[in-house]
């Protein structure tokens, strides 16, 4: 199955490297960025299925761009990808908008956080419902 088109925003090539070998068996479409502020750009010309978002960046982090994007695109599913593993990381990134949350050194459950968050970017929860 590859038909999903994906941004992967991050500062460091061998990881952007890492990452789109390990999208590739899903996605038929992948657009690569160095920073948060090219990632605005990037999502607005290609509107991608998903973004793989680093936090530190230069010009602008990914918790900005994340915001930024979000701000525009309500239904954009970011998954910040991050070497950060502290919960404190976790909230914020979640504060910002993002769907998911995958730890770079731990990238075999890509995939499946990648899905997850396409689903709850497809029906997310209600307010006031039930969880």
């Amino acid at each position: 199955m590859k038909n999903l088109s994906v941004l992967i925003v991050e500062d460091h090539a061998g990881v952007r490297d890492l990452l789109r070998r390990t999208v590739e068996t899903i996605a038929s479409h992948i657009v690569e960025c160095s920073d948060g502020a090219d990632a605005l750009v990037a999502y607005r010309h290609c509107h991608p299925d998903v973004v793989l978002m680093d936090i530190e960046m230069p010009r602008m982090d990914g918790l900005v761009a994340t915001q930024e994007i979000k701000k525009s695109f309500p239904g954009a599913c970011i998954v910040i990808v991050s070497d950060y593993e502290a919960d404190e990381f976790r909230v914020a990134a979640s504060a910002s908008g993002a769907s998911g949350y995958a730890l770079k050194r731990d990238l075999e459950d890509l995939e499946a956080i990648i899905f997850r968050s396409l689903v709850f970017c497809a029906f997310p929860a209600q307010e006031g419902s039930q969880s």
